[in-house]
């Protein structure tokens, strides 16, 4: 049995439905978006602070190192979730639960909220209804969710984000130079890849981490003594 051809005008709608939620995912990631990420070094500031981080090479391996045992794992695994989860309350509260610091807390729930309340004003229809507050991988994979973004698409884009505010705060710590941060980003490419597709099918048995030293590092950060970020 034949079936109809695709007509040129199905063949525009879902280019334009394609760059629509492509055009969304870039504007929630952008550096631009009003969510503060820029405020915050996730206990970087404190390991540049004692020589930990010194140079690009360095950097790249502590934000690698976070992507694979430490938070950007977790926080792939909580978006992941969200994306799937019936109960963002539930979700939302383990998120929080995970934050080893009051300042990570602070982090994962101040961006969330701004994430949520950033979304709300031009795309009011993809907030989850009753919600004005969620950790920020949580807040995310909720949007996302909602906006039909394929997961490891919303993944990748995530994970590439939270890179590159890291490498950002590096750049102005260390200092080094805009062309090692472009460097660390293209160093990152592989790591953040693999980790999004293995989050796409993660489960909460995947919700783990094993980066102390960056544990430590926040904490450390909360009594040092002078302080560009919040985190």
């Amino acid at each position: 049995m034949m079936t109809d051809p695709i007509t040129t005008t199905d063949r525009n709608t879902v280019i334009m439905t394609d760059a629509r939620v492509l055009l969304q995912l870039l504007s929630w990631m952008s550096p631009s978006f009003p969510v503060g990420a820029f405020s915050y070094s996730h206990g970087l500031e404190w390991a540049v602070e004692e020589g930990e981080i010194r140079d690009q090479e360095s950097l790249t391996r502590w934000v690698s190192d976070l992507l694979t045992y430490g938070t950007g794992r977790s926080d792939a695994v909580l978006c992941s979730l969200a994306m799937r989860s019936s109960d963002l309350t539930e979700l939302g509260d383990l998120a929080r639960a995970l934050c080893p610091t009051e300042e990570r807390l602070l982090e994962a729930d101040a961006q969330g909220q701004a994430f949520l309340r950033a979304v709300n004003s031009g795309w009011p229809e993809l907030v989850p209804e009753g919600f004005t507050a969620l950790p920020y991988p949580v807040a995310v994979g909720a949007v996302t969710a909602q906006a039909g973004i394929p997961r490891e698409t919303a993944l990748n884009a995530y994970l590439h984000a939270f890179c590159a505010n890291l490498v950002s705060a590096g750049l102005r710590l260390v200092p080094l130079g805009q062309t090692d941060g472009v460097r660390s980003l293209a160093a990152l490419e592989e790591v953040i890849a693999a980790r999004a597709e293995w989050a796409a099918s993660a489960g909460e048995d995947d919700l783990w981490s094993f980066a102390p030293f960056s544990d430590i590092a926040s904490m450390k950060h909360e009594t040092q003594y002078t302080r560009l970020f919040r985190s």
